[in-house]
């Protein structure tokens, strides 16, 4: 069963995991952003998404901003000595630990995402694929979703709708552009050491086929 989803937005940020401090974004979205993105509309425990084919339908533009950003986090270390000696603070005082980030951001997006989905383990008796497609359709007509879908980062929520008619290619996105390695998604086969899974994203009259995690294409 599948959906073909058009999402779109003011601005969107999907970080290159190879940058450490300053977010630098991907040309386009990832398959592990745009399967968030359609998991914040449906996710069920007996169902799994898999992005198929992610479809460019705007000119691709990028701005930079600057952003706050705390730079301090609460080790799990603090937190357990402030609950046994019941000394100590279990909070971040912002304006102590605010720091200002340059960021390398997507203006203008707007994709049609493909996808799937299959069945897994937890699947009770009375699931099956036709109830999760019209519930999946259902909530994607009438704009409904567990927690606001983002592109990328929480600030830039993303707009969507079941798409009907596929937008045309823009102009300077006809013929090939290879886009480099790109993150697919997480491996979690194995809790205790979770991976990530890499592969040559190359767009194609502005589309960019998503190869299946177990391909020879996706590496580690």
């Amino acid at each position: 069963m599948s959906i073909q989803l058009e999402v779109w937005g003011d601005y969107a940020c999907f970080s290159r995991p190879e940058m450490k401090v300053e977010r630098v974004s991907y040309d386009v979205i990832t398959p592990s952003a745009a399967r968030g993105l359609i998991e914040a509309i449906l996710w069920h425990p007996g169902m799994r998404w898999i992005v198929d084919r992610i479809q460019v339908c705007a000119p691709i533009r990028f701005t930079n901003i600057r952003r706050n950003e705390v730079k301090d986090v609460v080790s799990a270390r603090t937190a357990r000595t402030a609950m046994e000696r019941r000394t100590g603070a279990l909070y971040l005082a912002t304006p102590e630990s605010i720091q200002q980030r340059a960021a390398l951001i997507l203006r203008d997006v707007r994709y049609v995402i493909d996808a799937h989905f299959e069945l897994t383990d937890r699947a009770a008796p009375g699931d099956n694929c036709g109830k999760f497609q019209e519930m999946a359709r259902r909530r994607m007509e009438k704009g409904q979703f567990y927690h606001q879908p983002c592109l990328g980062v929480r600030e830039f929520p993303a707009q969507f709708r079941l798409c009907e008619a596929r937008p045309p290619c823009p102009e300077e996105l006809r013929g090939e552009r290879d886009l480099g390695w790109m993150l697919l998604d997480l491996d979690y086969s194995e809790p205790a050491d979770i991976r990530p899974m890499f592969f040559r994203a190359k767009m194609r009259d502005g589309v960019i086929e998503v190869p299946d995690p177990r391909s020879r294409e996706v590496t580690q």
